[in-house]
């Protein structure tokens, strides 16, 4: 939580038209019934500090700076930390900040002609208690009228008051977010409007990378660019047992498919900035380890059903093995399209099982999710008891009472899958807006070094290293620790072709 006297500082220097507009601003990450009856910034910071958006200064510095309150950032601690992030809900979204921005440009005189316009759809009497436009827009909300996906008929009332106010509105409907360009680039420290600038700017042409672009900033590679060796490469098929290991013959091994969810336009989810690293990473990575990739952006929440069970009819005769990534927003159990709708993990895998793609059966299948699944942090500091030996009879006795019957040589359904996720249930995951995802850089790092190993480290050891990596780190005073989840029944050794 942050100094309570820091925050009573900055209650003491907003006026009571400030503080509605941090309510307005606020009104999709606080409930709408929260927020009613607060007059200071006090009572605000108590909301916020419920839905933990106090434990750092990230939050209230956008505020600060969408209310043009940017002095006011020298009361909050300065903050060097890399420009990392989570891929949770986010804090702000382009839509409100869109709103605010109309509010600061309407004259008087547009605004009570807007009231005016709207007498007949909201009724004279919830029409005269707004004070401001900031008010007429939370009753348009109230009524239906107007919603992050339904701009039509406040866009039409805009038409009637400027050309230029209605333009802002038209921008923000088609998908462009140059509409907060000009009021927030100038004011959000790097950290913290990496999306923002990410978005608004032009892309620039990236320089030539080598064929594995993980990048050189991130401290635990230490600065070490990881290739495949020249030295003649481990063929696991060819060199290990059968019965104990995947088999892996075909060239490509298979498909590896990428949904790479960027963009979050016109709904309450920012924009993934860093993530185009990812896709970078990953298809070179598994290009090297001889998949055929598969790239596909932003897609809807149909649109990522669609292509998974479009994938699943595939036939995978000719394939030793499938990976899927998903790179984007998340939930408990899910992963969010770009229109902010929910897919369910088990949608993701389920066109996949043997009974659903039954060329896949016995072949290995690997999902990578890289999505908050909660809002909670992951903490650390927390010391290890010591463990409790075991003697080998009570292991052994153990065994024998979790152990099934055996049914002979038969293929379950659900077999062969393995589902890496970014982080445990109900936490956070992060992401370095320059560099990409800590869990899915890692991965690529780790899995590079199995590849040019003279090792055969299986998949679950190469996981086991990116637990342990991740987990070492701190990220905005964090922890973050990935969670692998598998029903394989051989070892997987991923080398080079």
């Amino acid at each position: 939580m942050m100094d309570r006297l820091k925050l009573s500082r900055i209650d003491e220097e907003l006026v009571s038209s400030e503080v509605a507009a941090l309510c307005f601003l606020c009104g999709e990450v606080v409930n709408r019934k929260r927020l009613e009856g607060i007059k200071d910034a006090k009572a605000l910071f108590l909301r916020l500090e419920e839905k933990g958006l106090l434990e750092d200064s990230v939050f209230l510095s956008q505020l600060l700076h969408i209310i043009r309150r940017a002095d006011l950032l020298s009361l909050l601690e300065t903050d060097s930390r890399r420009p990392e992030e989570t891929d949770a809900n986010p804090i702000l979204s382009n839509y409100r900040v869109m709103l605010y921005k109309l509010y600061e440009d309407m004259t008087n005189e547009h605004f009570e002609k807007m009231k005016f316009l709207l007498h007949s759809k909201l009724g004279r009497r919830q029409v005269e208690a707004c004070n401001t436009a900031l008010d007429v827009f939370a009753e348009m909300e109230k009524n239906g009228f107007l919603s992050n996906t339904n701009l039509d008929e406040l866009h039409k009332v805009m038409l009637e008051l400027d050309q230029q106010l209605a333009s802002l509105i038209k921008e923000y409907m088609q998908g462009f977010s140059g509409v907060t360009q000009p009021h927030l680039q100038t004011r959000l420290s790097p950290h913290v409007s990496m999306d923002y600038q990410r978005v608004n700017s032009t892309p620039q042409s990236p320089e030539p990378q080598p064929i594995l672009p993980i990048s050189e900033t991130r401290q635990s590679m230490g600065g070490e660019s990881v290739y495949c060796d020249a030295e003649p490469k481990i063929k696991a098929s060819s060199l290990l047992d059968e019965k104990e290991y995947y088999a892996l013959i075909h060239n490509p091994r298979g498909l590896c498919v990428v949904i790479n969810n960027e963009e979050f336009r016109g709904t309450g989810l920012r924009n993934r900035g860093g993530t185009q690293e990812d896709e970078k990473v990953l298809n070179a990575v598994f290009s090297q380890l001889g998949f055929t990739v598969v790239v596909h952006n932003n897609l809807t929440a149909e649109a990522m059903r669609h292509e998974i069970q479009q994938l699943g009819t595939r036939n995978f005769m000719a394939d030793d093995a499938l990976v899927v990534c998903v790179l984007s927003h998340g939930e408990k159990g899910c992963v969010f399209g770009t229109d902010e709708l929910k897919v369910s993990l088990r949608e993701v895998t389920q066109p996949f099982t043997s009974s659903r793609a039954p060329t896949l059966a016995g072949k290995p299948k690997l999902f990578f999710i890289q999505a908050c699944q909660g809002s909670a942090y992951q903490e650390g500091a927390v010391p290890c008891p010591p463990r409790p030996r075991q003697e080998d009879g009570d292991r052994r006795s153990r065994l024998e009472e979790d152990a099934g019957p055996v049914h002979g040589e038969t293929v379950p359904t659900d077999a062969d899958f393995l589902l890496g996720m970014a982080t445990v249930p109900e936490c956070k995951s992060f992401r370095n807006t320059s560099t990409g995802s800590i869990y899915i850089q890692e991965l690529c790092e780790q899995l590079m070094r199995s590849a040019r190993s003279s090792e055969n480290d299986d998949i679950l050891s190469v996981l086991t290293r990116v637990n342990r990596e991740v987990s070492k780190g701190e990220y905005l005073s964090h922890k973050q620790m990935p969670e692998p989840k598998y029903t394989l029944t051989k070892k997987l050794v991923l080398k080079c072709v």
